[in-house]
């Protein structure tokens, strides 16, 4: 299935092969909460509880199509993901390793241009709710589906390594394996950011 990839205002374009995911999930933790604070995004991201819905994809499968130089990232912690948002209006986009030899994208639901009912008829319902404990509210953990997913995922991760397709990612460059943008300083400090709003 293609979904079209864009941001709120239209600027970023692009489109996605969701026949390469590698699956879907809900993610709780706090820095994924103090991102969407950060990008003003929360009611577009965040579900009641503070998850973000997120599609485990191969980089190879997101092809821009228009408004690239809009594409930002930042890091909100030293070890932590690359996150890829739009400048023009702060729609995140997706949630890289550093390391451009891992072939995997965090890919936000909220760009995405297909309905929930398509996506979930297409890739099924969302299964997987990651750390959980910093939910707002209860949530059932899934550990026996997040371990079989995970797997998955490596699987995907190396089976992609094997066959050089983690050499085609549109948010490194090939030639030397740096992002295509320079990761820009958080605004608030990180204590700050993982603050929830009032």
């Amino acid at each position: 299935m293609k979904s079209p990839l864009r941001c709120q205002c239209g600027t970023l374009r692009g489109q996605v092969d969701l026949d390469q995911s590698y699956g879907r999930a809900t993610c709780y933790c706090k820095y994924c909460q103090a991102y969407a604070r950060m990008l003003e995004q929360e009611r577009a991201v965040l579900n009641r509880r503070g998850g973000t819905e997120l599609i485990a994809i191969l980089p190879a499968s997101i092809r821009f199509t228009a408004g690239l130089e809009q594409l930002a990232c930042v890091s909100l912690t030293e070890k932590g993901p690359l996150r890829w948002y739009a400048a023009c209006c702060h729609t995140p986009i997706g949630n890289t390793p550093k390391d451009p030899r891992v072939a995997y994208v965090g890919l936000v639901r909220a760009c995405l241009g297909s309905s929930p009912a398509a996506l979930e008829q297409a890739m099924g319902p969302v299964k997987i709710a990651l750390n959980t404990k910093s939910a707002r509210g209860k949530v059932a953990s899934t550990p026996v589906a997040t371990f079989l997913g995970m797997a998955r995922i490596f699987k995907n991760i190396l089976k992609a390594r094997w066959a050089g397709r983690n050499k085609a990612n549109p948010f490194f460059l090939a030639s030397t394996g740096k992002p295509i943008r320079q990761p820009q300083p958080v605004k608030k400090s990180p204590p700050d950011a993982l603050k929830r709003s009032a």
